[in-house]
């Protein structure tokens, strides 16, 4: 995971004054490579001991490690954006064309892809893989963007003939995680980890007796506590492109990883279930 990414994902985690340096890094990264650490430390009204302990709060030696990673990454990056600005998150230029637009979405959704799969956790998904493939019922919940890769994994599900449901409601999804029990699971999604709604139902699903889930791209928060498994995203959000988007691609990622390692666990059941569905929808193909 990239400094950056690892800022934005512990950043609602931090005191005040962590926080305060976090969003200064964030918002302009460059001065870090331009400034001391007592610059930073008067920019954001905080002292020097603060700015180290955030350093080694994303595992940094200090401030000069902070600099030398950042310099480095800042570096990959410019090589591969050199004609949309120095900074990755960076506001669009009112005057872009529509295929800087495009090109500059592009690298981003990339770089949310690539840093997911570098990190994610092969261990924890692996123990996902395994307690969803052999769930008796598998119950979905997200909030608004997060509810569309919850369907996402929902429809990949019922299609190979498991038992799956998706609940946009959180009033619908915390009955049914009531009803709950072992042999069970819920899985939760939440980008920022902090969604009371989503954290209610996977804390009234665990109450019940059944195995709880967290797809986020936060390290900690109200739904990561609520988790058995949890399933980490890693993507950076910018002023244009807030968590709704950045979340979607890399959350997709991990669904459709989920998805074919369940499916290869039993792979001649999988087929046969795709070619009934498949079938089952001919006539309207040809209409």
């Amino acid at each position: 995971m990239s400094t950056q990414s690892h800022l934005q994902a512990v950043r609602e985690q931090l005191p005040p004054s962590m926080r305060r340096v976090a969003d200064a890094i964030l918002e302009d990264p460059h001065r870090i490579l331009q400034g001391t650490i007592t610059d930073l430390a008067t920019a954001c009204a905080t002292s020097e001991p603060t700015v180290v302990r955030l350093c080694q709060r994303l595992g940094l030696a200090g401030y000069a490690d902070l600099r030398l990673t950042l310099a480095g990454e800042l570096a990959s990056e410019q090589v591969r954006r050199l004609h949309l600005g120095s900074t990755h998150g960076a506001d669009l230029p009112a005057d872009s064309t529509l295929s800087q637009i495009v090109a500059d979405i592009a690298l981003t959704e990339a770089l949310g892809i690539e840093e997911t799969a570098a990190t994610l956790d092969i261990t924890e998904l692996h123990r996902a893989v395994e307690a969803l493939a052999d769930a008796s019922m598998v119950l979905l919940h997200g909030i608004s963007a997060s509810a569309s890769a919850a369907g996402d994994l929902e429809r990949k599900l019922q299609r190979i003939g498991r038992n799956a449901r998706c609940l946009r409601d959180t009033h619908d999804a915390l009955a049914a995680a009531a009803l709950m029990g072992p042999g069970q699971v819920a899985l939760g999604f939440s980008h920022s980890g902090s969604t009371r709604e989503v954290a209610a139902v996977l804390s009234q699903a665990r109450t019940a007796g059944a195995r709880t889930i967290a797809l986020t791209n936060s390290v900690e928060g109200p739904v990561v506590a609520q988790a058995d498994i949890v399933l980490r995203t890693s993507v950076r959000e910018s002023t244009y492109r807030s968590g709704a988007m950045a979340s979607r691609s890399a959350q997709l990622l991990v669904v459709d990883c989920l998805f074919v390692a369940i499916a290869q666990r039993s792979r001649d059941d999988t087929v046969d279930a795709l070619r009934t569905t498949y079938d089952a929808l001919a006539d309207y193909r040809r209409a």
